[in-house]
């Protein structure tokens, strides 16, 4: 979404839906895809009715990636001056219209736009890890290599903590978490010799 949470063009290579249409949906025939009408994406008008819904007739599968701070969807850590969240907050957060963290900005700039990240969108509407946990089965796969490496070690060693959302992917019953080798990889665990402020790291 746009800084004033409006949607964004059809042709804006972060529009959700087009990338959908047009990667997932558009290589197949079109008498086997997923009809029109049970293919929900969200808006800022449609959000009360998929939320309705996901809850009416359970998820059975989460897919998708997780972000360079764990993010999972776009459930981001929650980095404001004046407000945190306890991991209960997390757990229960749902569908909703937020700002990206800068970090997520700078991250899909380089990725996407040379490290152009004005043009970046700066709002996202999420579903909520409330709703991605639901499921009966959560996947998730990442290969973007250094990016992602210390999100995913975290995810596997660490406690749930709410700057890491997709830790809680751990309380789930059926979770997996896939990752290319150079994604699994970190500097720390093949550099056991270096030394950060006297504390062997």
């Amino acid at each position: 979404m746009d800084w004033q949470g409006r949607l964004l063009a059809k042709n804006d290579p972060y529009n959700f839906r087009t990338e959908m249409e047009k990667k997932f949906y558009g290589p197949i025939d079109i008498e086997l895809s997923v009809p029109e009408v049970n293919r929900n994406f969200l808006t800022p008008d449609s959000m009360l009715e998929i939320e309705e819904k996901i809850w009416d007739k359970p998820i059975d599968l989460t897919i998708g990636g997780w972000g360079q701070d764990g993010h999972v969807a776009y459930n981001q850590a929650r980095r404001h001056p004046f407000l945190s969240i306890t991991l209960d907050d997390l757990r229960n957060a749902t569908i909703r219209i937020q700002d990206n963290n800068l970090d997520t900005i700078i991250a899909l700039g380089q990725r996407s736009f040379g490290a152009a990240y004005q043009f970046v969108p700066p709002m996202s509407i999420t579903l909520g890890i409330k709703e991605c946990l639901s499921a009966k089965k959560v996947r998730v796969f990442s290969d973007t290599g250094a990016w992602k490496q210390t999100a995913l070690r975290v995810a596997l060693f660490s406690p749930p903590d709410v700057e890491y959302p997709i830790t809680l992917l751990q309380e789930h019953k059926d979770a997996l978490i896939t990752a290319t080798v150079d994604t699994a990889r970190h500097p720390f665990a093949e550099n056991p010799e270096w030394e950060f402020g006297g504390v062997n790291a």
